[in-house]
Parts: structure tokens; C-alpha cells; sequence
């Protein structure tokens, strides 16, 4: 068996189930002795000379010892899950809170990304590493798609935490994670995998090829990985017990006339119609929207007041409304196929001398779809010459101030094809490399150059082109003479018969050109200086060129914002370049003496030349004490930068949905239902009246969707972002214990990480909590807030059309916390019990502070103890479950070439974000959750070894947050349910 989990050199990770075999006598070559000084089991990677590169600084040495907190993940423990994707492995570590990943429920593929965000502090803010080096980017705001990295490639993944600018530049702030490869592999292995749940959908498959060889009496070495990854999609219909409700939007499938504020229908004329019908008059307001049923008579959508179509399936009339869940009608896991390509090759020139090169080649398409296309922010008007419109409605239309205006229709067009976003992604990376011995010392040089691209081709295959929509709409034949019987929006029925040329008429394929490039140049020359007390002093030398490059090309008809419910995209591009030279310096100050058996520190010092943002310096220290054999304390101390990216700095006015809800707990608090316009009374209408809401309508407005449009835009006048990062901790290993503590350890670390001159957005659900006062941010209801400058609304029926939320230099994010683990290895035998062993691993993440500043003279706010229901959100800390303490915990049993595991994960209850956002009306929180898995392998023989494995045993259900159905955090709260994977590996 590999090593699939090991504590390192700080002991801040976590225990697979397949530990217990990892730590077992074997032949594996990688798996090194435990160290003498503190128990634990090291990271694996060394130099040409055995010397060990520890994640977190760039000095060689011949110890596993480091004054940085560092979580080791092994190879197994990726394939020990149904999962094709790493994120998923990571995110079950208290370190990591949820980035992008499998189930962008109501967003669009994003590029098929799946992210890392260590401490919760966004995904920009930590690095990705392979081998110590920068990986492809994924996007202009440099985020990295850890899909890239084939997972039989990978021997382990380090994690640390805290800033290591000083060491690998910009965008370590909140620490680094760095996946290393296998140096070297003989033989050929082949890996397949089978998972799905018990429901028998949600499948995932994954197979891999390994092979490698050396040559020329073991001066030349090769190995190549081939694999292929496929995941099954996911629809919210599939799991109806939860999301039956979720994201209720008033664009339905009947569509709805929406009276103009400023054109009322009488209502003299509204209550004529519905008598026709039996309703009392006054039932109906004349502001309400109306829908259509398909006998041509009229309802009103709130009330359902004459409503004859269905309430069932992707239709909902739960709170006496008429809605279509929309989560019912997308993807809640997006399918995705997977081929990659990595290769390494070594040869040896001389002695100390190895040329090298590496290959890494990805071509993924992931499918987003987030259901039927709604007329939102692209809206269609109908000219009231149409021939297709409902007699009832016509008399309501001619009794208006201006009887022959156009109208609005808002709609969800469940007639033609649900909105698909295909994103297929070629990304490919060369790297070619010299290393070896200067000749002087022990001294050492390793010069590289690097080139990486990713391409990225984003189809939406069946969009809606308002021009042609309009051109039916607009037709005094009602588009007849255009194509096939015109179309009919007025209804289910009518709106169904729509002919196959009419839908081709309007449809079209669109396609947006993502381009992103990088070149790395970089040399590094390390070795030993001079002897101390403690030993041999010993230094590395860094200097790096980088650059970059974005460019983004939409499509014309998203260009030019002609596309129905989506909003206008300008092209974007721009390129950044930096130069940077680092040092480090180790200093082993003292060894065996009376109060310290080792004392070391650890300086490094960076400077950075950005061609935009300009030259600054970051710099560590680090320190290490072993009083005893047993105790290891360690602290550190960085200022880690973080310079803008291109896509901050350069970014056009670029559109997305924000999601802010719905009532009575959420959406637009000028909406009459909603719990904040009843407790802000008044002062709040005036408020609302004066950003855009019509006066006249102010006593029974409603806004009929749950997402606001958000625009995002760059500037090149931002600065860098600075952060002060801090850790203290101990590590202790009893070895004066007898058989039954001889192997616990147990590690206690303090972090604390505060970012200053934030570079991010005000969110636009945030803008609009603090505009109305939900937070106390304007208490005297002023229009002219900050915040309420904002926001944009529709001057006819008061709907946010969009939130502005530009790329500022803000305020400040400030975390702490404390890590607590404990890793025990009993050997049964050795206590006089049965042969075998028993390994527990505990790992609790108690959150001291999650606080926010927004701006330079806002108060912090704490979020600690909240969680954010904000689907696909990028600015921390909305999206984001912050609970107070997380537990991982994992027990296993092995006896020979078999063993069993338990896991078991923990979130207690947590406030909803709206008890810090809106404190005077906040939402219902959420209970605590746990989920169990379980595991097994056994090696048949030397050759092939099965796997399996179930999670969620227990058949959990998400939670519900904010007390809004079908809402929860699918990174977070397992969608899936119940399910199982089978494995096996065969080496020859």
C-alpha cells in the first residue's frame, strides 16, 4: 500500500482511512523514517542528494523540521471518494472553506473550474502550486483549476498555512497549497474507478495509466500518466424531496403582463375582466401581473386569483403564488469529461548535472445549465397590434392613460431549450530545466523556463435573440410571414406550438473566446554558508521573470446585449510582468544545550517589480524550539503582498446575476413582502421611492425575480493588497511513554492573518442590505449613501436592473483561529489485544474571528459563527459557511495487506449571514450536520489491490439555509445523498 495520509512536519493534517497501511513496514522507497525530534511523519519529497524541500521555503536540508503549519494529503486518499475531483478531497480539511466546484447551482459552468480557498479568505488570495511551481491560470483573476493536475500523477499534497510571499511571490496570503508528483516510477499501473450513488444516478468514472522507465544505466528517467475522467450530470428534479421549492422566480411559463407604473390599467377594467370570471371586485389590483392561461382568460400571479395551470413539478403556488422553482429545471452536479496528458523526463549530463522536462496537456468540457431562459435584463416589449393577444387582456390594455403603448412581457421561454453553457478548455504547460551542482561547497542551481496557455470556448448552443424575437413580436401577422405560424407567448399551450422553424428562426449558437498565457522564468541557487552553534548555516537565492496575459472575445450577440436573460459583455484584455529576487537564510542558532536541544530561525526577504502596480517587499521569520525530545514550539511572523491581477486591473464592464433572494427572509427589501419593508416602515418607502421605486405603486410593488444584475469592472489605480500573517504553535510526542502512547502526537497551532487595502467588490446583495438599512449603515435613510449610488432600477416598474460592483481597493479581512489535531497509532499486539493496528486521527478548527471591514472607515464586522447562502460568490465573505469549529475525524483498522475505515465530519448550527448583515430582521440559521463514511481495501497480492468505500452512510439531506426551500451550499452540505465507489489498481 501507498501512503495516503501523513501527519507532517507540523502534524496539521488529516488521517485517510487508508493510513494504517501507510504506516506499515514496506518497500516503498518514498516512505521515510519517522524523525527523532518530533514524532512525525514526513513529507517525501527530497533532492538529487536526499535532502528534503519542504513546502514553504526553498532551503534543502536533511531533517523534516519546519516552523510553518503543513498538512499532508497521499495519493489514495484521492482515489478513496466516488469524486473525480481533487476539491472535493481537500475541502473536508478544517483549513479549507468551499470554492468553485461541482455544483454551481443557478450560475453557469465558469469555465468548468474547481477551486481551493484556504481560511475562507477567496480563492485569489492563496497559491497553487505543482512541484513548488505556478500552474496554469484559469481565468484573468489568476485562479487556478485544480482539475488540471491528473491524480495519478500526484504522490502528495502540502498545504501551509499563513503568507509565503516572501518565497513564492505574490498571492500567498493565506497560505500555499502545493501538489508534488511522483519522482520517478518504474513499471506500468493502470487505476479505475466507479462511483454512484445509491439512487443509481450521479455516477462518476475515472481511469488512469501510468508508466516509466529509465535508460542508459539509470541516467535517463521517464514517466508518462494518461487518464480519462468522466462525471454524470446531477438535475434538482432528480432530488425533489429538497429542491421541490428552490429558487422560486415569478417568471413563469405562462408569462405575465407587467403594468407600467407610469401606464396603470384602470381599475375599473381589471375588476370588469375577473368578474367575467366570479372574482370579487378589488381582488385583483390594477398594478398585479397577470398571466395567461391557455383558455385566454387572465390570473393574477399573486393570489393565483383564477389560475387554472399546473402547481406541481417545475410550477409552485406555495405561498398563494404563482412560481417556477428553477432549481427543478437545472443542473445541480454539471456533467464533465476529462482527458489529461503529463509527462517528465530526466537525463542525466554528468554527476551533478540532470536536464529535464515536463508536459502537462488537459482538455476538459463541463456543462453548465440553469434552466429555462426568462425575460431578465434582456426584456422584450409587445406592440399592442400583436394578433395573438388574449381578448381579456386587450380590454385591460386599452384602458391605460396610453392604451396603444407597447407593453412588457416577462416570461420563461419553457417552449424552446433550456439555457446550456459548454465550456470546453485546452490547457497545456511546458516547462524545460538544468540543475545541479555549482562546484563550490554544497551549492546548488536549478534554472527553468515555463510557458503555459489555457484556451477556453464557452457555447451557449440555443440562445434567444431579442432582435428575432422582437422581429414575430412586432409582425402585424404575429411573425407568420417570417417563419411558420409566427409565435404565441401568451400561454403554455399556445407558447408549445411554436413551429421548428420559428424556434431555429430564433435560436443561435454563441460562443465566448477565453485566451490566458504565462511565461515563468526563473533561477535558484541554494547551498550551505558558514557554522553556528546549531550547525550549518544555510542560504537559497531566487530570481523570477514572470508575465501574463487575458484576453476575452464574447460573442457579438452578447456583445451587443441581444442575447434574453443575459446581460451585456464588452470584450477585456491586458498583461502584466514582474521581476523578483528572494532570499532565505536558515540559522541553527543552538543544538543540545541545557535549555534548548535545537533552536533555529529562519529570515527571508522578497522584492517585487510590477510594470503597473510598482516595486514593494514582503519578508519572514521564522522560529523553531525543541526544549525536550517530545515538544517542538514554533512561530513565525510574514508581511505577504498580494499585487492586483489582470483581471482587477483590466477587467471591461463585465455582467453577472447576483442573487439576493426571495421574500419574506430576502430579495429586494423594498418589496412589500419582505419582513425588512415591514420593519422599515416609512422612512424606508421614502427611501425606495426616491432610488427608482414609482411613487404609485410603492404600496404594492414586488419585485418578481430572485437575481439582480451585477456589473464588474477593473482599474489600473489599484494597489496591492498587504497582509500581516502570524502562527504559534507546539507539536508533542511523547517517547517516554510505553506501547499504548507511544504513538500519539498531538499538534496546536494559532494563526492569525490580517489583509489591509482589500481588493474586492461590495457585493451587490450587500450594497443593497446597507442602501435600505438592513445593517444600521444608513440610519437616516438618505438616497444619496454610498451605497445606494449603486444601484440602478428600471424607471417604469422600480425592478433593480443592476448593482455596480467595480474593483475598489477597500477595507480589510482579518482572521484567527486555532488548529488542534491528534494522531494515534496503537499496535494491538504490543497492548496485548488482536494482531493489527488502530489508527485515530482528530483534526478541530476553532474559528476565534472572522471579521470584515468593507471600507477604510467602516466598522468590522464579525462573521464568525454565520454562514452565507449566495450561490457561485467570489467575494468573501459572502457564499461562505464560517462556522465556529469544524471536526474531521477518522478511525482505521489494518491488519496485513487489509484495512477498515470510519470518517466522521462535523458542522455545528450557525447564525444566518443576515444576523451581522441585517441584525434588525435577520433569517432562521441553520442545525448542525454530520456526515459518517466508510472505507476498505486489501492488496489480493503484490500486484492488485480493491477498494471501496460509501459515503454518507446515513443518507443525510442538506440543510436548508435561511430558512428559503431548496436553498443550501452544495460545497459544503452533501446534495447527493447516499452513494458507493469501487476501485482497483493493477501494476505490472
Amino acid at each position: 500500500m501507498k501512503a495516503v495520509f501523513s501527519t507532517s512536519v507540523s502534524a496539521i493534517a488529516f488521517l485517510s482511512a487508508g493510513m494504517a497501511a501507510a504506516q506499515a513496514p514496506q518497500a516503498d522507497p518514498t516512505v521515510q523514517a519517522v524523525p527523532e525530534a518530533t514524532g512525525e511523519a514526513p513529507p517525501v519529497t527530497t533532492n538529487d542528494q536526499g535532502e528534503i524541500v519542504v513546502t514553504g521555503s526553498r532551503i534543502a536540508r536533511r531533517d523534516y523540521l519546519s516552523a510553518t503549519p503543513i498538512s499532508t494529503v497521499g495519493s489514495e486518499t484521492l482515489l478513496e471518494t466516488p469524486s473525480v475531483n481533487v476539491e472535493a478531497t481537500l475541502n473536508q480539511l478544517p483549513q479549507f472553506a468551499q470554492g468553485q466546484n461541482q455544483s454551481a447551482i443557478g450560475a453557469v459552468a465558469g469555465g468548468g473550474r474547481a477551486t481551493l480557498n484556504l481560511r475562507g479568505l477567496g480563492e485569489t488570495r492563496n497559491l497553487i502550486l505543482l512541484d513548488g511551481r505556478r500552474l496554469p491560470l484559469s481565468s484573468a483573476f489568476a485562479v487556478v483549476d485544480v482539475n488540471i493536475i491528473p491524480p495519478s500523477i500526484i504522490e502528495g499534497i502540502e498545504t501551509i498555512t499563513g503568507g509565503a510571499s516572501a518565497v513564492y511571490g505574490s498571492d500567498a496570503m493565506s497560505g500555499v497549497v502545493n501538489f508534488k508528483t511522483r519522482r520517478s516510477f518504474e513499471g506500468l499501473q493502470i487505476d479505475a474507478r466507479k462511483g454512484l450513488s445509491f439512487r443509481g444516478d450521479a455516477g462518476t468514472f475515472d481511469v488512469s495509466l501510468l508508466g516509466g522507465l529509465k535508460a542508459a544505466d539509470g541516467r535517463a528517467r521517464a514517466l508518462l500518466s494518461i487518464g480519462y475522467s468522466e462525471r454524470d450530470v446531477l438535475w434538482g428534479q432528480d432530488r425533489p424531496e429538497f429542491f421541490a421549492q428552490g429558487v422560486l422566480s415569478s417568471f413563469i411559463g405562462q408569462g405575465t403582463f407587467v403594468p407600467s407604473a407610469n401606464n396603470l390599467p384602470t381599475q375599473a377594467a381589471v375588476n370588469a375582466v375577473f368578474a367575467r370570471y366570479g372574482v370579487a371586485p378589488g381582488t385583483v389590483p390594477n398594478a398585479r401581473s397577470l398571466g395567461f392561461n391557455d383558455n385566454g382568460t387572465l390570473f393574477s400571479q399573486i393570489g393565483a386569483v383564477n389560475y387554472s395551470g399546473p402547481s406541481t413539478f417545475q410550477y409552485s403556488l406555495l405561498g398563494g403564488t404563482v412560481r417556477q422553482p428553477v432549481t427543478m429545471q437545472e443542473y445541480v452536479v454539471q456533467p464533465m469529461e476529462r482527458k489529461n496528458v503529463f509527462a517528465k523526463f530526466e537525463y542525466d549530463l554528468a554527476t551533478n548535472l540532470t536536464a529535464y522536462a515536463q508536459v502537462l496537456y488537459v482538455d476538459s468540457r463541463v456543462t453548465g445549465q440553469v434552466g429555462f431562459s426568462p425575460t431578465l435584463f434582456v426584456v422584450p416589449t409587445i406592440p399592442v397590434s400583436n394578433p395573438f393577444i388574449p381578448a381579456d387582456l386587450r380590454t385591460v390594455l386599452a384602458s391605460r392613460p396610453s392604451p396603444n403603448a407597447d407593453f412588457t412581457l416577462n416570461k420563461r421561454f419553457v417552449s424552446f431549450e433550456d439555457r446550456k453553457f459548454h465550456s470546453d478548455a485546452q490547457t497545456s504547460q511546458y516547462i524545460v530545466g538544468l540543475r545541479g551542482d555549482v562546484g563550490v561547497s554544497d551549492w546548488r542551481f536549478d534554472v527553468y523556463g515555463l510557458h503555459d496557455e489555457m484556451d477556453l470556448v464557452e457555447t451557449q448552443d440555443k440562445a434567444l435573440l431579442l432582435s428575432r424575437m422582437r422581429a414575430l413580436l412586432f409582425a402585424p401577422d404575429g411573425g407568420n410571414s417570417i417563419c411558420a405560424g409566427g409565435f404565441n407567448p401568451f400561454g403554455l399551450g399556445p407558447s408549445a406550438a411554436i413551429s421548428p422553424a420559428c424556434r431555429d428562426y430564433i435560436e443561435t449558437e454563441t460562443h465566448d473566446v477565453t485566451k490566458t498565457r504565462q511565461n515563468v522564468f526563473e533561477a535558484n541557487l541554494s547551498g550551505s554558508l558558514f557554522e553556528l552553534p546549531g550547525g550549518t548555516a544555510k542560504f537559497s537565492l531566487t530570481g523570477t521573470y514572470r508575465e501574463n496575459e487575458f484576453s476575452f472575445d464574447p460573442d457579438n450577440a452578447r456583445e451587443s446585449s441581444d442575447i434574453i436573460g443575459t446581460l451585456l459583455t464588452a470584450p477585456a484584455s491586458g498583461e502584466i510582468s514582474v521581476k523578483e529576487a528572494a532570499a532565505e537564510l536558515l540559522l541553527p542558532l543552538i543544538r543540545d544545550f541545557a535549555i534548548a536541544r535545537r533552536l533555529e530561525l529562519t529570515l527571508g526577504y522578497r522584492i517585487s517589480d510590477y510594470d503597473v502596480s510598482g516595486s514593494f517587499s514582503t519578508y519572514k521569520a521564522d522560529l523553531v524550539w525543541e526544549p525536550v525530545r517530545s515538544l517542538l514550539l514554533r512561530g513565525g511572523y510574514e508581511k505577504a503582498i498580494r499585487a492586483p491581477n489582470i483581471g482587477e486591473l483590466y477587467s471591461s464592464a463585465q455582467a453577472a446575476q447576483a442573487q439576493i433572494g426571495s421574500p419574506p427572509s430576502a430579495g429586494d427589501p423594498c418589496d412589500v413582502r419582505t419582513s425588512a419593508r415591514a420593519a422599515g416602515g416609512a422612512q424606508l418607502a421614502t427611501l425606495c421611492v426616491a432610488t427608482g421605486v414609482p411613487a404609485n405603486i410603492i404600496g404594492s410593488y414586488q419585485y418578481t425575480t430572485v437575481a439582480v444584475g451585477a456589473v464588474a469592472s477593473g482599474s489600473t489605480a489599484l494597489e496591492p493588497e498587504k497582509a500581516d500573517t502570524y502562527t504559534l504553535g507546539a507539536v508533542w510526542s511523547p517517547d517516554f511513554a510505553g506501547p499504548l502512547l507511544r504513538g500519539l502526537t498531538l499538534s496546536v497551532d494559532y494563526y492569525d492573518i490580517t489583509v489591509d487595502n482589500v481588493i474586492s467588490q461590495v457585493a451587490g446583495p450587500t450594497a443593497i442590505n446597507k442602501c435600505y438599512n438592513l445593517d444600521g449603515s444608513n440610519p437616516s435613510y438618505d438616497p444619496t449613501n454610498i451605497y445606494c449610488a449603486l444601484i440602478a432600477r428600471n424607471a417604469a416598474s422600480g425592478d433593480i436592473t443592476t448593482v455596480a460592483t467595480p474593483y475598489l481597493n477597500l477595507g480589510g479581512l482579518r482572521t484567527s483561529g486555532i488548529d488542534v489535531q491528534a494522531d494515534w497509532r496503537i499496535d494491538l499486539a504490543e497492548i496485548g489485544l488482536a494482531k493489527g493496528r488502530l489508527n485515530l486521527n482528530v483534526i478541530v478548527n476553532f474559528l476565534d474571528r472572522y471579521e470584515v471591514k468593507l471600507l477604510p472607515e467602516s466598522p468590522w464586522l464579525d462573521y464568525g459563527g454565520t454562514i452565507d447562502g449566495t450561490q457561485a460568490a467570489t467575494t468573501p465573505p459572502v457564499g461562505l459557511p464560517l462556522p465556529d469549529y469544524k471536526i474531521f475525524a477518522n478511525v482505521s483498522y489494518e491488519l496485513g495487506g487489509a484495512q477498515l475505515g470510519v470518517r466522521w465530519r462535523y458542522l455545528p448550527k450557525m447564525d444566518d449571514v443576515t444576523a451581522v448583515t441585517r441584525p434588525a430582521s435577520p433569517a432562521p440559521g441553520v442545525p448542525s450536520y454530520q456526515l459518517w463514511d466508510v472505507n476498505a481495501s486489501i492488496d489480493i497480492n503484490d500486484r492488485f489491490t480493491l477498494r471501496g468505500g460509501i459515503n454518507n452512510v446515513f443518507d443525510k439531506d442538506p440543510v436548508t439555509i435561511a430558512g428559503t426551500p431548496g436553498l443550501t451550499q452544495p460545497g459544503t452540505y452533501d446534495i447527493i445523498g447516499r452513494s458507493f465507489y469501487v476501485a482497483a489498481t493493477t501494476r505490472f
